[in-house]
């Protein structure tokens, strides 16, 4: 029995570093001592090292001589403090007095200046371990060095510092798994995954097999550059070579298959998991449901999030959150109000954005009370974006005033409005015919320089050219403009409208042809042409909405349903004889398929069929050719596939 009941209904980078200089035949990048760095702070330790005045008076201890040990002892705990000063001290007085020094105090001192992101220390240090400590370098400092570069984020810094090492014939350091490990990480955060490719094929030329940590960050890589075919081939590569793969293998090919869309081969992977005895666990589990979300499969997102309950794994925020935002976005916020009740029920806490979703998906779907109700049962402390879906609800349940005093306790709250929350407020005012008080709240904006920007602007625009008061709109419109706020498509829609509705079209055409010459974010969109199809055909200068239309389809503008119906209605009542306009559409789908828009040809086919106005024999031809190329077979078939099998 589920769980969840759901109705059935279609459900460090530091600043850049310098470079890496040559110096002869190392990497020396600086002549003083290689702990000459600036002083830090060290901070409180419940074990103080071991003070120098023990040095001091150590002859007056009896027989008692300082050891190599006790150096090792102050170095690490220097070294843990982050005591740098102490530690160039230190590392002068063995020096001067010719102590040994081993690799393993300076692998401590290297993670001391990872800790404290000076990774160039870390390698000026590395350089003159020999020359200056007489200390030989081996695989363990390289490493060292190398992990605490690609930790601060300088992954072109590490490429260069493990060329330069592996090429040094005076520093003979054999690389092992963890270096080609560390650099094919590099390489692949890079985005540069051919090199890392290079790195792993490079591994066995040196006697080294890569591990599955060495699989995994390939794979990664691979799927991040979408690239998903070579890394799943790599998945029956390692365990060929005997390398078996781990629940994280799986997770990344997982991953990178649900975000392509291939869920069918994600389940197919899981089962290869179980075969092999590698058990799923959450990441496996969220990111299946993540997929299933994504494609609309939200009845199986939810019986797979019974299976994770079931088999006691719990579900994170991320997986929660993704199944209500799928439900919501179907129309089913319902459901997704009982999944919040499944996460609370089992001790987990929602969060802001899972409450914000849900009060938006309610109100939308016109569910006010359970929207109020679950606003009453809220568990945890509103932000600004629940109080602004919320009240964005209630302005959309049209009852602004009730708004604007949820406005009023979240302001007293300490709460800060955006502009989202303003122009709910705004835009609930003018859909009740209240433009008086959308006025005189905007005027209370503008006093108390409230939050105010373009979208504001837009939401008065067009309730006042909603309204019939243009020129209200047009002093806001000039208010925006003094302000230096730029128009947005919405409002230069909203005022084009007002001007043909006022029988100002020659305006409206001059407002069109400037917005025409803003940048990309603000051309025109259907909505834009379709008020001047409208305005022009109703006039009877059709030959001029032709034209329109054709500077429409060049600036890559699909027509829809509405501007079909302007066509129609136009060629049928202001021509004599009168057009049925089988004849205009038929062309106008076959312009759209001359210019590969197959999805709005196909629209206006089926807007010709439902109006009994059938294409053309070439018209079919033509559709048949562009509907049926292999490629599109192939992805029509794989989505039949999918329907089935996931």
């Amino acid at each position: 029995m589920p769980i969840i009941h759901i109705s059935t209904h279609v459900l460090k980078l530091k600043p850049n570093l310098p470079p890496l200089r040559r110096c002869k035949s190392s990497l020396r990048c600086h002549s003083s001592s290689a702990l000459a760095v600036p002083s830090h702070e060290p901070v409180s330790s419940p074990e103080p090292p071991i003070p120098e005045r023990i040095f001091n008076s150590a002859k007056k201890s009896g027989t008692y001589t300082s050891g190599d040990s006790t150096f090792y002892s102050l170095i690490d705990n220097y070294a843990r403090l982050g005591d740098f000063g102490s530690l160039e001290k230190v590392l002068h007085r063995m020096k001067r007095e010719r102590r040994v020094l081993v690799e393993r105090s300076f692998i401590s001192i290297f993670k001391a200046y990872g800790r404290a992101s000076l990774p160039d220390m870390a390698i000026d240090l590395f350089d003159r371990m020999v020359d200056e400590f007489r200390c030989k370098r081996t695989v363990k400092s390289f490493n060292s060095v190398l992990n605490i570069i690609i930790q601060n984020g300088l992954y072109n810094r590490a490429l260069e510092f493990f060329s330069y090492v592996v090429r040094s014939s005076q520093m003979n350091i054999s690389r092992n798994v963890l270096s080609y490990n560390l650099v094919v990480k590099a390489a692949c955060r890079l985005g540069m995954v051919d090199r890392a490719v290079e790195l792993f094929r490079e591994m066995p030329l040196r006697s080294c097999v890569p591990d599955v940590f060495t699989y995994c960050t390939l794979m990664d890589g691979l799927c991040k550059e979408g690239r998903i075919e070579e890394a799943v081939s790599l998945l029956d590569e390692m365990q060929m070579e005997g390398c078996f793969p781990s629940a994280m293998t799986y997770n990344i090919l997982i991953n990178g298959l649900c975000k392509k869309g291939d869920l069918r081969r994600a389940a197919k992977l899981v089962d290869n998991m179980l075969l092999k005895g590698c058990v799923p666990n959450e990441v496996t589990y969220n990111t299946l449901i993540h997929g299933l979300c994504l494609r609309g499969k939200l009845d199986k997102a939810v019986d797979l999030l019974n299976r994770m309950v079931a088999s006691k794994f719990v579900p994170n925020d991320v997986t929660y959150g993704t199944i209500i935002n799928g439900l919501v976005r179907l129309g089913r916020a319902i459901d997704g109000l009982q999944v919040l009740k499944f996460m609370v029920e089992r001790g987990s806490r929602a969060n802001q954005y899972m409450y914000s979703t849900l009060l938006s998906g309610l109100f939308k779907e016109g569910k006010f009370q359970e929207a109020r109700r679950l606003w009453q049962d809220i568990l945890c402390e509103p932000n600004t974006v629940m109080y602004s879906a919320f009240i964005d609800g209630l302005c959309q349940e049209g009852k602004p005033e009730e708004a604007k005093e949820v406005l009023l306790e979240m302001i007293n709250k300490g709460i800060a409005p955006n502009a989202f929350t303003y122009s709910s407020l705004l835009r609930g005012f003018f859909r009740t015919q209240k433009s008086e008080k959308a006025t005189l709240m905007w005027e209370e904006m503008e006093n108390n320089n409230d939050f105010t920007n373009a979208v504001c602007y837009s939401v008065l625009i067009h309730g006042f050219c909603e309204d019939g008061k243009l020129e209200k709109a047009m002093m806001v419109w000039k208010n925006m403009l003094a302000r230096g706020f730029k128009p947005d498509v919405v409002s230069y829609t909203s005022l084009i409208k007002g001007l043909c509705d006022n029988g100002e079209l020659e305006e409206g055409l001059k407002l069109f042809n400037e917005m025409l010459c803003q940048g990309p974010s603000c051309q025109p969109d259907v909505i834009t042409y379709n008020i001047l199809f409208n305005a022009l055909c109703k006039q009877g200068n059709i030959s001029h909405a032709l034209n329109l239309l054709n500077s429409m389809l060049h600036q890559g503008r699909d027509p829809d349903l509405y501007t079909c119906n302007i066509f129609l209605k136009a060629l049928s009542e202001k021509l004599n004889p009168p057009q049925d306009g089988r004849e205009f559409l038929d062309e106008l789908v076959l312009r759209l398929f001359k210019r590969r828009r197959v999805v709005g040809a196909s629209r206006i086919l089926e807007v010709m069929l439902q109006k009994y106005l059938p294409p053309k024999a070439f018209t079919w031809e033509k559709a048949v050719q562009q509907l049926c190329k292999p490629n599109k077979v192939r992805a029509a078939i794989d989505r039949c596939w999918n329907e089935l099998v996931c």
